[in-house]
């Protein structure tokens, strides 16, 4: 027996469909282990007295890592979860503010375009994306398109419905 995803299928989104995550606070050890993780020492990530002179003040976040910590939100909340096939890209990425030591993030993303693939069992969806602290601003934003599993037979009743519409 195997048990049924969590996520949604690609035919359960409709554009204008809202979906906002949990949170996660950005540590200042978070900063310092994507900064090892990545190799991006800039010293406006990792430099305190550097980043002071700074119109920052202090280290703050790389922007993918504020990426990744929102990507992990998303998973997290199941969205995506057995039914994401792939990330096929993102458009328009924009960092807006600085994410800072103490700063409180979470991922708020619309769906603005659904289509079917060509075969009929998965689909593209595609996801304005917006990154806000705790403050609500926001801090990054970008046009983000995934593959998502179609509903098992949902593509074949998709086509009979349209079928019998024009009837």
């Amino acid at each position: 027996m195997t048990s049924q995803p969590r996520g949604r299928y690609f035919d359960d989104f409709t554009v204008g469909d809202v979906f906002t995550t949990g949170k996660r606070t950005i540590t200042t050890t978070d900063i310092v282990n994507f900064a090892c993780l990545s190799g991006d020492f800039n010293e406006v990530h990792t430099n305190w007295e550097y980043s002071a002179a700074s119109p920052f003040g202090e280290p703050i976040a790389h922007g993918p890592l504020v990426y990744a910590v929102a990507a992990g939100l998303g998973y997290a909340s199941g969205l995506n979860e057995g039914t994401l096939i792939a990330l096929l890209g993102i458009t328009d990425w924009q960092m807006l503010l600085p994410v800072k030591n103490g700063d409180t993030i979470h991922l708020e993303q619309e769906v603005t375009n659904t289509r079917w693939s060509s075969k009929g069992d998965k689909g593209v969806v595609t996801f304005d994306r917006r990154i806000r602290n705790q403050r609500g601003e926001v801090v990054q934003r970008m046009t983000s398109s995934y593959l998502f599993r179609a509903r098992p037979g949902a593509a074949v009743d998709e086509i009979a419905e349209s079928v019998d519409s024009v009837r």
